[in-house]
């Protein structure tokens, strides 16, 4: 019997607000274990939220880059449940009037362009964490996440497998990051996704959902899903119960295990929020938050490929870390040459990426020191040949590519007559070479070209070498 599975995915967006979305704690990544909370986001009674309009700015923002339409009024929910992260006993959210709705976003799959519809995305606090690792008695609770600004995405049921919903989130954590919504670091968990997967026969009815709670990579994404298929496969076969669940995935084992029974919407005794005013939006206000989204990467690949001339395949590395492609652009205010700039960038700096060498988070220099740097390599002020030794001084010294090539002397400082002596050598070493040259053997001209620049070692340009070369051999 075959079993189709079927997917929806909420993926859970930390915003990138300098404080939380109902109080003026700071939303900073780490700190000391409860550092970062205050008796409004630790809900000590009598204390009431007030909304963080940046928040709002930036679910806009995701709206409009998911293709999401944009609710000129939304309003506040209580979401009820009993867990020690969550200290009211009740989470700030949004269900029945969310911010943004009915929106979609492509993904490229081997089976060609799919389209994946988006049911809303919602504005809401976050929980705080739970340390279950110290003993094996008790758990601690850290609040300092607790009151966070948060987005929900939640798709539709439209994915088939577990590539197509790891393409998705790989895609909305870009868009994210490039929107400067989110920095999409899953690690840090500001980026998390909840998994609802059911399996069913062909044209059956949808079969019993499992939830897989808070992954936090891609790669666990899409081994949770690969168990999941494999879980619900063996107990359809073997005709053994399944029951709806929440359940967690360890990175350990492979697999998941039950946390407990899955609750629909109204176990939540959802109710409006009685302390935050309902968001009434002005078309001028929507206007202006979507025209200050950044570029975002289609447009950018479009740019890069018929602007520039880049290659599809560059321009799809340079554009999947918006660190490098930002990087890439600002090296071009310093030396407009596309071609070349991608060329050095995809090949040196990201080898030292890969060697493990600099981190692109961290680069220990500037992006006008790389446009720099490939500006001196290709106006000859340098030799290119050097350029990735300069760069591993850059690294290793921190220090700029012109207090580089003044340590080491990397600068062409063109000695004319230096010039003129070597090549009239080259041309007495090389007799044979020169008459074939001179009876209209053109090609011969590059090996000479070659033993001058040899000789030379980099104290000339090569087109003081060629003119030179040229003048001697037609003289």
């Amino acid at each position: 019997m075959k079993l189709i599975p079927t997917i929806g995915l909420e993926i859970h967006a930390e915003l990138m607000t300098n404080s939380k979305v109902f109080c003026s704690c700071s939303a900073a990544y780490g700190g000391g274990p409860n550092s970062r909370c205050c008796p409004g986001c630790s809900a000590f009674p009598g204390t009431l939220p007030a909304l963080n309009k940046k928040a709002v700015e930036l679910i806009i923002k995701a709206g409009a880059v998911m293709n999401c339409e944009i609710s000129r009024f939304t309003r506040w929910d209580r979401k009820n449940y009993f867990y020690p992260d969550l200290p009211r006993a009740y989470q700030i959210s949004q269900l029945f009037r969310p911010v943004c709705k009915n929106g979609y976003v492509d993904i490229e799959t081997p089976q060609g362009k799919t389209r994946i519809k988006i049911t809303q995305i919602h504005l809401e606090e976050d929980a705080g964490k739970l340390i279950h690792d110290r003993s094996p008695k008790y758990s601690l609770a850290d609040y300092n996440r607790s009151g966070m600004a948060l987005i929900e995405i939640v798709t539709a049921p439209d994915f088939h497998s577990a590539e197509e919903a790891c393409a998705f989130v790989e895609k909305i954590r870009n868009m994210l990051r490039y929107a400067d919504i989110c920095d999409g670091r899953m690690e840090q968990g500001s980026l998390r996704c909840d998994v609802n997967i059911s399996l069913a026969p062909e044209g059956a009815p949808l079969g019993v959902r499992a939830e897989i709670k808070n992954l936090n990579s891609i790669r666990s994404i899409s081994r949770a899903i690969e168990y999941e298929i494999y879980r619900h496969t063996q107990a359809i076969n073997n005709n053994q119960p399944l029951y709806q669940q929440t359940r967690r995935f360890s990175d350990a084992t492979g697999e998941t295990e039950a946390l407990r029974d899955k609750e629909n919407a109204h176990d939540y005794r959802y109710l409006p929020d009685p302390n935050i005013p309902p968001i009434v939006l002005a078309e001028s206000e929507i206007e202006a938050i979507i025209a200050a989204i950044p570029e975002m990467p289609e447009k950018r690949f479009a740019r890069y490929t018929e602007e520039m001339g880049i290659t599809k395949s560059d321009a799809e590395i340079l554009l999947e870390s918006k660190t490098l492609s930002d990087l890439f652009e600002n090296a071009l205010k310093e030396y407009d040459n596309p071609k070349s700039m991608c060329a050095f960038i995809l090949t040196e700096l990201l080898r030292r990426v890969n060697l493990g060498e600099i981190e692109l988070e961290n680069l220990p220099f500037s992006a006008s020191d790389i446009g720099r740097l490939v500006k001196y390599g290709y106006t000859d002020k340098i030799s290119r040949g050097d350029m990735k030794e300069i760069l591993r001084g850059m690294i290793e010294k921190n220090k700029t590519p012109e207090e580089i090539c003044d340590d080491g002397g990397y600068w062409i400082k063109e000695d004319l007559s230096l010039v003129e002596s070597v090549i009239d050598e080259v041309i007495k070493n090389n007799p044979n070479p020169v008459a074939q040259y001179k009876n209209g053997e053109q090609k011969v001209f590059g090996f000479l070209m070659g033993q001058a620049s040899k000789a030379l070692k980099g104290k000339a340009t090569p087109v003081a070498i060629k003119e030179m070369l040229e003048s001697k051999l037609k003289g």
